[in-house]
């Protein structure tokens, strides 16, 4: 079995922000019967490991000194069905917007607000992407992975997950950094009796523009590209990640507080009782959208999306984040978490 392992991999191609690293060794993976032979090779014993999806999830602070795993496993199909719901599973390596997109032209919705989100099937569960009103763990039905220490496979269901607010069982346990468990493929639940979620102001003002008061998913799907599309840069002409920190999520009396002191800062009550606030609108007010630090800034159209704005390294965006980070606590007293892996740092 072929293991296409590769010495000294040079990584700025497998990384949406563009930025120049390199890996010791690196693997591409499309059988997981390579995994065997990986693991029984002397030269990786007790070596790091990295587990790369669409590269959209990371900062390359440096050179990455163990073996990165690129996971390039595909295949898509419904596996079952019942009355409820359709049950359709995805190689981890699959191209998510592709495989919501094949989902929506076979008639099956229920994952169009998550349309043009970047990266593979098989990150999406780990940082349970969300985005206009739903998050994956609200379709996600199981998933298989290999574990790297033992080479067993292992299924988990839903409640194995532990989803919360762009976290899971992966993040909660480290695995999303140290490499133990490689997810071969994900399958969903998608729901027959399916309703629209049109509650975010941005659909349903794109909605309205366009003329729908009954929207399609595939309507849907339509509007949430478009809006990503104005919002978002295209990675492949100005390298991002898309959005860079979380929304933060504070106690309901710190959201009172902040919301009399700036009444436009919008806010979104959770269910645990908890608020979150919008990231985008702190970054912007604390003065940053749209200015730089070096070669790389906050975009012009989203505060939110950190972009390369051209032969920028990991220093220089861990220097604009950090900026960027001190200066909204400092007017807020909200502290912001970045989305992506910080990966190579000493």
């Amino acid at each position: 079995m072929n293991t296409s392992l590769q010495a000294a991999a040079a990584l700025r191609a497998l990384n949406t922000l563009a930025l120049p690293a390199s890996a010791t060794w690196l693997a591409r993976i499309d059988d997981v019967r390579q995994l065997a032979a990986l693991r029984a090779d002397p030269r990786l014993a007790g070596r790091p490991r990295f587990i790369l999806g669409g590269g959209s999830n990371i900062v390359l602070a440096g050179d990455f000194d163990g073996l990165m795993l690129q996971v390039a496993l595909t295949g898509r199909a419904c596996v079952a069905e019942d009355t409820d719901a359709w049950y359709v599973r995805a190689g981890a390596g699959e191209s998510w917007h592709d495989f919501v997109q094949w989902t929506l032209a076979q008639g099956w919705p229920g994952l169009e607000n998550l349309s043009l989100i970047p990266g593979t099937v098989g990150a999406a569960p780990i940082q349970n992407i969300g985005a206009y009103g739903l998050e994956v763990a609200e379709r996600f039905h199981s998933l298989r992975a290999i574990d790297l220490v033992d080479g067993q496979e292992r299924s988990f269901a839903a409640s194995d997950c532990r989803f919360g607010y762009r976290d899971s069982v992966f993040k909660q346990e480290g695995w999303h950094r140290d490499g133990r468990f490689l997810i071969v493929d994900v399958t969903f639940r998608l729901p027959k009796r399916w309703q629209p979620v049109t509650r975010y102001a941005d659909v349903a003002n794109e909605l309205a523009a366009r003329d729908i008061a009954a929207p399609t998913a595939r309507d849907i799907a339509d509007a949430v590209i478009a809006i990503r599309r104005r919002k978002l840069p295209d990675p492949a002409t100005l390298p991002n990640t898309g959005s860079f920190f979380q929304n933060p999520l504070v106690d309901g009396a710190v959201a009172a507080a902040l919301h009399t002191a700036h009444p436009a800062l919008p806010q979104y009550p959770q269910a645990d009782g908890r608020v979150k606030l919008a990231a985008g609108w702190l970054i912007e007010q604390a003065g940053w959208k749209g200015k730089d630090l070096g070669p790389a800034g906050m975009y012009e159209q989203q505060a939110l999306v950190l972009v390369n704005r051209g032969g920028a390294t990991g220093s220089d965006v861990c220097a604009l984040a950090a900026a960027v980070q001190a200066d909204v606590a400092a007017r807020f007293g909200v502290t912001l978490v970045p989305e992506p892996i910080y990966l190579g740092m000493a």
